[in-house]
């Protein structure tokens, strides 16, 4: 028999809007899950009024850019319907769920899953228009840097993330061993609704998470080096199995 994995018996907060497939990932490798949804997505102010303004105007752009599932969903059904647009993602995740909403492969994705990789994959493409869907949130980093590389960019607010009403109990967020981030919003509203103490360790998706977290007032334990829900995990394992992780 081998011996059991890392996260055996560990409870892990998970804080995405839906547990989903990070939850099926941890309770494979025998942790139990516990739900806090922090961050819920709802539409843009505008009821995604300028959303569909572009998105029935597509064919004007040559790239549509999606930063995070959430966003391949909205603009999903415009990719399918204007074929000769292509698609980038800034990670697999994102990918994954745009090309499997929109029926067609995107057609870019970086080989590291971070919004300046996308736009050092960019800078060596012949300048185009380009119509980048993002949360309300998102820092204007990755529409500076495209423009910089010569590319006419148009961004639009895709959706927006808000602080979410329900809360695991105040006991089951003291008894966990863990905390998976995702996005740095999530950090955000963890620290408003619980404060900088919590569970011994707290591991990022990404640096942009991680960075968010710490400014925050929280302690990184890990961040992961696959910025996708399976290099969550990965992190996370890599936590426990060290030697100075908490037992």
């Amino acid at each position: 028999m081998s011996a059991p994995g890392p996260l055996r018996g560990r409870r892990v907060l998970v804080t995405r809007e839906e547990p989903g497939r990070l939850a099926t990932l941890l309770e494979e490798r025998g942790a139990t899950v516990v739900h806090v949804p922090l961050i819920a997505v709802v539409d843009a102010a505008d009821g995604g009024a300028e959303l569909r303004a572009h998105l029935d105007r597509l064919d004007e752009f040559d790239w549509l850019v999606v930063t995070s599932p959430a966003g391949a969903r909205r603009v999903a059904d415009a990719a399918r319907h204007h074929p000769t647009v292509r698609l980038a993602a800034v990670g697999s995740s994102t990918a994954g769920a745009l090309a499997a909403a929109a029926g067609r492969d995107v057609d870019l994705v970086p080989g590291v899953q971070r919004g300046a990789a996308l736009a050092e994959s960019f800078a060596e493409l012949a300048a185009a228009r380009v119509l980048l869907a993002v949360a309300d949130r998102a820092p204007a980093t990755l529409a500076e840097s495209l423009t910089a590389a010569g590319h006419t960019v148009t961004t639009v607010t895709a959706y927006r993330t808000l602080s979410s009403p329900a809360a695991a109990a105040d006991a089951e967020v003291a008894d966990a061993d863990a905390l998976l981030l995702a996005s740095g919003s999530a950090a955000e509203t963890w620290v408003e609704r619980f404060g900088v103490a919590g569970p011994p360790v707290v591991v990022a998706i990404g640096p942009s998470t991680a960075a968010a977290a710490t400014r925050s007032g929280l302690k990184v334990s890990g961040v992961a080096t696959d910025h996708s829900l399976s290099g969550l995990v990965t992190a996370l394992e890599r936590c426990f199995s060290s030697s100075g992780a908490p037992g």
